[in-house]
Parts: structure tokens; sequence; C-alpha cells
């Protein structure tokens, strides 16, 4: 190993392991202590601190300097930073959606129209649906995903398996479509032809949907859902505080055209929330008008985007759904999103996490060991760096020479590594993807987690078709890893 005043430039795995440790052990005394709900405020803290013991171990056991850290941190911000007007603007969408009566149109349609015992199937197959079209499953849970949230609670399902029935058909939907950012980055990375990576994530993920969607159904059955009286209530609560009317249908068409014509998601999410502002003003002109007091049109709405607003219906169900708190209310998921780059950042910059993967590496022995360890290193991943797309890149990286060397086709890497890293991160408290679905959704990471069948089934999966090992290696025509 190259040395540098007498010190390794990595560090030794034990050192390397420290922060990991620390952090895992600090949130679970978190969890167990103060419970779920306190996780989203002090993570930040936790990982800061994470940060700081990588970086002091750095010093005093490894010979890198301070480039090597500004390179780690430059390599993690140019992923997560990407995302600040993304997570702004999904809490702003949230708010004007909501007071323009889109979602509480959504929610009183769907209680009348959705058979409550198919609940949570159908919510997961609509959710999957869409996802597929908008290739997003952010802009899915944002938008069909929080309606659904409703719909649920109103019918009187618990708020983690709605969760975990919208985030499984909204990943399930991500991971096979041909406009999912991270599908095209999977694929890209290992040198995958895109539908040649999609064909071949269908024999983990169809199993584990299909899974999820027989258990959806049983809890269907086997929850108690309110009746039918409480549900016309809440009804009644909704309509008698907002103008529902078809013609609000015209919002979400107008977000699915942006996404036909595949615009950016943010000029589709900052569209979308303008369309739904200008909705609020055209067909709650009341409620608008009592929303902002004595302000003018113009400062009323910035007063909406950026603080959202509380709806008092007179139902005790249906208040808590319906208020927002617009960009600010996503101003601690931003800070979480910080706090975690600055952790990946510390983690790649100081060595710890090329020290643990390299060793990793060296333990493999057959195709067996290799997918599973892909996988345990896709989990490992999101666990320190904190997002998806530096996890498919340094794992695609990681990876595809063991790949090459064992005769195993690429595209067994790509769908690894989607199984393992993308379907996942929704899964980690500190991870951009955990932190923003439970924020918009309203529901703790670490609540709603053991609710998501299909996106726990999937790496379980990928490790099962790697056991049966069918069509698995790679015909002489087929490109390597390069």
């Amino acid at each position: 190993m190259e040395k540098r005043n007498n010190k390794p430039v990595n560090p030794p795995l034990w050192v390397a392991f420290t922060p990991i440790l620390f952090l895992l052990a600090s949130l679970i005394v978190c969890i167990l202590t103060l419970g779920a709900d306190r996780v989203l405020d002090l993570s930040p803290w936790l990982l800061l601190t994470s940060a700081v013991i990588a970086v002091a171990l750095c010093y005093f056991t490894t010979s890198r300097t301070n480039s090597h850290l500004l390179s780690g941190l430059r390599k993690s911000a140019r992923q997560i930073i990407p995302a600040y007007p993304i997570l702004l603007l999904i809490g702003t969408l949230s708010a004007t959606w909501m007071i323009s009566g889109v979602v509480p149109m959504l929610i009183d349609y769907g209680v009348h129209m959705l058979y409550p015992a198919a609940f949570l199937p159908l919510a997961c197959i609509v959710c999957a649906l869409v996802s597929v079209m908008t290739g997003s499953s952010w802009t899915t849970i944002a938008t069909i995903g929080v309606a659904f949230m409703g719909i649920g609670a109103v019918m009187g399902y618990p708020a983690p398996w709605i969760a975990g029935a919208i985030i499984s058909g909204a990943y399930f939907g991500d991971k096979v479509s041909p406009l999912s950012d991270t599908t095209v980055l999977a694929s890209s990375t290992v040198g995958v032809d895109l539908f040649t990576h999609i064909r071949s994530m269908l024999i983990t993920t169809v199993p584990a949907i299909c899974i999820a969607l027989v258990i959806y159904a049983i809890m269907g059955y086997r929850i108690q859902v309110q009746s039918e009286a409480q549900i016309a209530e809440i009804s009644e609560a909704i309509r008698s505080t907002f103008n529902i009317t078809p013609w609000l249908l015209t919002v979400p068409a107008i977000t699915c055209i942006l996404i036909i014509f595949k615009a950016n998601t943010v000029v589709t999410l900052g569209v979308s929330t303008l369309a739904g502002l200008v909705s609020a003003i055209v067909f709650q002109p009341e409620l608008f008008n009592t929303i902002i007091g004595q302000s003018n049109i113009l400062a009323g709405s910035l007063g909406i985007l950026i603080n959202g607003s509380e709806l008092a219906t007179g139902n005790e169900i249906l208040d808590p759904l319906l208020s927002t708190s617009g960009a600010m209310g996503m101003m601690p998921t931003v800070w979480l999103v910080t706090a975690a780059m600055m952790f990946g950042g510390a983690m790649i910059g100081t060595g710890m996490l090329s020290a643990i993967t390299t060793a990793a590496i060296k333990r493999l022995r057959n195709r067996l060991s290799l997918i599973s360890s892909t996988v345990a290193g896709g989990c490992f991943l999101n666990l320190t760096t904190g997002d998806q797309y530096i996890s498919l890149i340094i794992g695609g990286n990681m990876f595809h020479s063991a790949y090459r060397t064992a005769g195993i086709r690429p595209r067994i890497l790509s769908r690894s590594l989607e199984d393992s890293i993308s379907v996942t991160s929704v899964l980690i408290p500190w991870n951009s993807c955990g932190m923003t679905q439970s924020t918009v959704l309203g529901i703790a990471t670490v609540a709603y987690a053991p609710f998501c069948i299909f996106n726990i089934l999937s790496p379980i999966m990928s490790i099962c078709i790697a056991a049966i090992g069918s069509r698995m290696s790679r015909r002489s025509s087929e490109p390597t890893l390069a």
C-alpha cells in the first residue's frame, strides 16, 4: 500500500467501520429511548457527529490531506445539491394542490369509488402505473400518493400500511420505467442496454410486487375500516369546505402532459404548483381569501407557497390531512439531506468507504457470494453515502471487474444494484429518499419501512434468483463490463 509520512493512504478496516457503527448505534438508542418521531430531528446532528469522527480518525490514522476530503465532499455534493429545488417544490406543490381542492377532490372521489377492502392493493397498483408513466417515484408519491394517504386515512387504514402500499407501487413502477433516472443510471454505469436491463429487472421485481399485492389484499380484509356513515360525514366536511368540481382534474392533467413530453422535473413541479395556485384562486375564492386575510393576492400566494396553510373543516380526522406547511415544511428535510451529504463526503474523502468495499470484494469466491455481496454492498452504500445516485455509481465501479472475471452477465450486476440500492434507499431514515418520503407522507421512515413489502423483498429476491442461477453466465457475444 502507498505510504506517506509512515501512514497508509486508506485507514484500517476497524477505523473505517467506527463512524458507521457510531451512527447506527446512536440511531437505535434514539429510537428506543425517544421514539421514531424524533429521528428526523436528531439524525442531522448524528450524521454530522459521525462525519467529524471520520475526519478526526482520518487525520490520526492516514496520510490523507484536505484535498482528499474536499474531493469527497464535491463528489457527494454534485449528486445531492440538485435535489434541493425539487424538495422545496414538493412542499409548494403539496400546499397549492391542497387549497385548490385537487387533493380533497381526489379523496372525495376515492372514498366513493374504491372498494375499502381492496384499497391497499389498488393504491399499490395505481401508484405503480403512474410511476411507470412518470419515471419518478418522488413525483408519484408527492401527488397521487398524498391523495391515497388521505383516502386511506378516511377509510380507517393505519398510516404505515398506506405508506407501505404507496411506496411499494411507486418504486416498482420506477424500476421498470424507461423514463426513470436511476434505471438509466444503473444501466449506463454498468454498460447495459436500457431495455435489456429492464427485462432483467422484471425477473426479480415482478415476483416481489406480486407477493406484496397478495399481502396487501389479505391485510385489506383483516383491517377494520370506517363505517359508511363516518365516510359520508368526512365527505360532507370536504364538500362544505371546498368547491368540488371535475374541472379540478385539469391540474393533474397538466402534470401528466408535462410528464408525457418528458419535461424537466423542476419545470414539471413548478408548473404544477402554479396550476394549483391558479385553481385555488379560481375555484376556491372564498377559502383563498380567508387564508390570505388582509394580504394582496401576490403576498398571500407567496405566504401559502412558503408557509402552507391550516384548514379547519370541523372533522378531527380530516383537518390534519388538509394542513400543509409549504416550502418551509421541507426545510428539516433539506437540513437532513445536507448532513447526509457531509457524512457521505467524509466517508468518501477519508478513504473509509474504499477500505470497506475493497475488503469485501477480496472475500468473494463464487457466483452466489458475488451477487449476495453486491446486494449487501448496495445496502451498505445506501447507509454510508445517504444518496442512491452516488451508491449506484460507486457500486457499478466497485463490482464491474469481479463480474467480468466471474463471467457473469453485465445485466445481473445492474439488476443487483437496482434491487439493493434504488429500491432500499427509501427505507433508510437519513437517505435522501427516506427523508423525502417521510416528510411528504407525514410518517417516520422507521414507522413505514416494515410495510414496504416490495422494497424489502427485492434484495431478497435478487439473492434467491442468484441461488437458482439460471441465465447468468455471459455469452461470448455480450459486452463486458468495460
